[in-house]
């Protein structure tokens, strides 16, 4: 949350006097869905999209727009072991895939498809919102 501070205390000048911009802040499906024996990471990631929203309305008049993506579970990470609560092994990977409708892992190339829709002209009057981008996950 620190440097979710950092950045829109320097950020926000920049764009205003641009005459509006977008911050897309990075959550996870754990702030919406948590598992279990991750009580302050679900609670960080709620915090995310709760300040996202806030900063959304906060800062709409002044034509700043702020998203959220709530990416899943992805193995290749460097959090991955402290996540699935240990070595992720074919079993816990498994039992995560199992709970993804869409049947895999998201990528990280799939959260930057979803961040450069949100920072484009086409989401232009997009803001305050959450992409999950989970195959299915939160449904």
């Amino acid at each position: 949350m620190k440097s979710l501070y950092l950045t829109a205390i320097h950020s926000v000048p920049v764009m205003r006097q641009a005459g509006g911009g977008s911050f897309i802040n990075i959550a996870s499906t754990a702030g919406l869905r948590p598992r279990p024996g991750l009580t302050w990471y679900n609670g960080s990631k709620g915090a995310v999209i709760t300040t996202s929203k806030s900063m959304a309305a906060e800062l709409g008049p002044e034509n700043i727009r702020v998203n959220c993506i709530n990416p899943v579970f992805n193995p290749d990470t460097g959090l991955a072991a402290e996540f699935a609560g240990g070595p992720v092994d074919e079993a816990r990977r498994a039992k995560f895939l199992a709970s993804i409708p869409l049947g895999r892992f998201s990528s990280a190339l799939d959260v930057a498809h979803a961040a450069l829709y949100l920072a484009s002209d086409e989401a232009a009057f997009i803001s305050g919102v959450c992409i999950e981008v989970d195959g299915a996950r939160c449904v």
